[in-house]
C-alpha cells in the first residue's frame, strides 16, 4: 500500500480571514507565510513551528452569515495531535488564558482529549493517544 507521511496542510473555510488568522495564531502560534486575493476568495497562508502549513479562506460567494455544522455533510472536526497528556493540560491553560471555551480534558478508550470550537464554530481538538 501506497505510504501517508502525515497532513501537509489544513484550509479552513472562514468569515473573516484576518480574525480567523489573529485567532488561530494567538492559540497556536502561526506565522503568516503570505495571503491575498485570488478569484474572488481572500486567503492568508500560515505555518506552526512544526511545520503543519495552515490556510485560512474567505470565499466572495459564500454566505457570510452561515456558521459551522458538524451535523452537514463534510467536516465533522480535526484534531491537533500532542505528546502526552500533561501537554493536554498545558493546552487547557493556553485555551483558559486566552477565555476560549472548551471540553476540558476527558479521558476515553482511545486516548485523550481537549474539544474547542473557533470563531466561526468549526470544531476542533487537541489529542493525546492513551499511556502517553
Amino acid at each position: 500500500m501506497a505510504e501517508i507521511a502525515g497532513l501537509s496542510h489544513l484550509t479552513l473555510t472562514v468569515t473573516d480571514v484576518p480574525a480567523s488568522t489573529k485567532w488561530w495564531s494567538d492559540l497556536v502560534g502561526l506565522q503568516k507565510l503570505f495571503e491575498g486575493v485570488d478569484d474572488g476568495i481572500e486567503y492568508t497562508v500560515n505555518i506552526h513551528p512544526a511545520g503543519l502549513i495552515m490556510g485560512f479562506r474567505a470565499h466572495e460567494k459564500g454566505d457570510a452569515g452561515d456558521r459551522f455544522d458538524e451535523t452537514r455533510v463534510g467536516l465533522d472536526h480535526f484534531a491537533f495531535h500532542v505528546t502526552s497528556r500533561a501537554e493536554l493540560e498545558k493546552w487547557a491553560a493556553r485555551l483558559d488564558e486566552l477565555g476560549i471555551a472548551h471540553s476540558g480534558i476527558k479521558d476515553v478508550d482511545y486516548g485523550s482529549i481537549i474539544t474547542f470550537r473557533d470563531p466561526d464554530n468549526l470544531q476542533a481538538e487537541f489529542f493525546a493517544m492513551p499511556g502517553t
